[in-house]
């Protein structure tokens, strides 16, 4: 029994959902590979081959697989799916494109966003916003899975010593190509590898109220920034900085929420978070029930007093 990994990369260095990944495959019980498919990624693949755990690298190298199109990947995925027991992919926006081509090309059922592997055959996983866990059991001869990584913790990135074998590119599908890509760039952590994370919610009331409050604590304790659906939806962040069930699931070490009354929606991505700080006027709001301290008290009086405090 043999699972293979997708890695998530950029051609030069292996992304940490990657690592998350490779730790819940190492739980299915048998050898890890990982695929590195990219082009010019030789760097990525010798990354790969120092993963703890990692048995194997395999790595594909073509123009046509640069950009990680779903279609190219997915069809290079195929290429020696027939040698694995599970095909294991994070649950990010790219492995969430993925994976699903695979499984229908397969044809079988993909279980997604396991938070825990119970056997090779049988996994855990959220549904309802996180208030009910699913126990699912799949009896198909090839597993496609999807990794939440915040549920596993991050393989180490030093200590392995597998053998990077090389593999055949496969020919461009032809199905898409890549225009273009729009990047912002920012000085504070990723939201979903930040160590602290700091939110606010439709309380702020303004765009320009949000970032006047909410940058400089975010600035003084190198945090990275986050926010409710529902001040995405007012306008006063961008959608990328969005945490919950339909934005980014995150699991830091310090998670503050200010001026978010805490839906459900947005618990489902946060509550996995190690210890959460909830500042909110409203006794009754309901991130006080998940929060590890809670304070009672005006974000716009008490979040300034906070950031000259530290």
């Amino acid at each position: 029994m043999t699972a293979l990994v997708i890695a998530e990369h950029d051609n030069n260095s292996i992304k940490a959902a990657t690592l998350n990944t490779v730790t819940a495959a190492k739980a299915l019980g048998g050898d890890v590979h990982v695929l590195v498919a990219g082009a010019n990624a030789g760097a990525a693949a010798a990354a790969a081959a120092q993963i703890a755990g990692v048995a194997k690298v395999l790595h594909a190298d073509g123009a046509q697989l640069a950009e990680g199109l779903a279609e190219n990947v997915a069809a290079q995925v195929l290429a020696i799916a027939s040698s694995y027991s599970h095909i294991v992919f994070p649950a990010t926006a790219a492995g969430k494109n993925v994976a699903p081509r695979v499984a229908a090309k397969l044809d079988v059922a993909q279980v997604s966003e396991i938070t825990k592997v119970v056997s090779p055959d049988t996994f855990e996983r959220p549904i309802y916003a996180g208030n009910a866990i699913a126990t699912v059991q799949s009896a198909d001869s090839v597993k496609v899975l999807t990794v939440r990584g915040t549920a596993f913790d991050a393989a180490a990135t030093t200590g392995g010593s597998a053998a990077v074998e090389t593999l055949a590119a496969v020919a461009d599908s032809g199905f898409s190509s890549f225009v273009g890509r729009e990047v912002t760039k920012s000085e504070r952590p990723e939201l979903t590898a930040a160590k602290i994370v700091v939110s606010g919610g439709r309380a702020l009331g303004s765009a320009e109220k949000f970032n006047e409050v909410m940058s400089p604590l975010a600035d003084k304790l190198g945090a990275a920034l986050g926010a409710s659906r529902a001040a995405v939806d007012a306008g006063y962040a961008p959608n990328d900085l969005q945490v919950g069930q339909t934005g980014k699931i995150v699991a830091p070490q310090l998670y503050i929420a200010a001026g978010i009354s805490g839906a459900i929606q947005h618990l489902a991505g946060m509550k996995d978070s190690k210890v959460i700080v909830a500042i909110n006027k409203d006794p009754e709001a309901p991130i006080f029930q998940v929060a590890d301290y809670g304070l009672e008290a005006d974000l716009f009086t008490a979040v300034p007093e906070l950031v000259k405090a530290l």
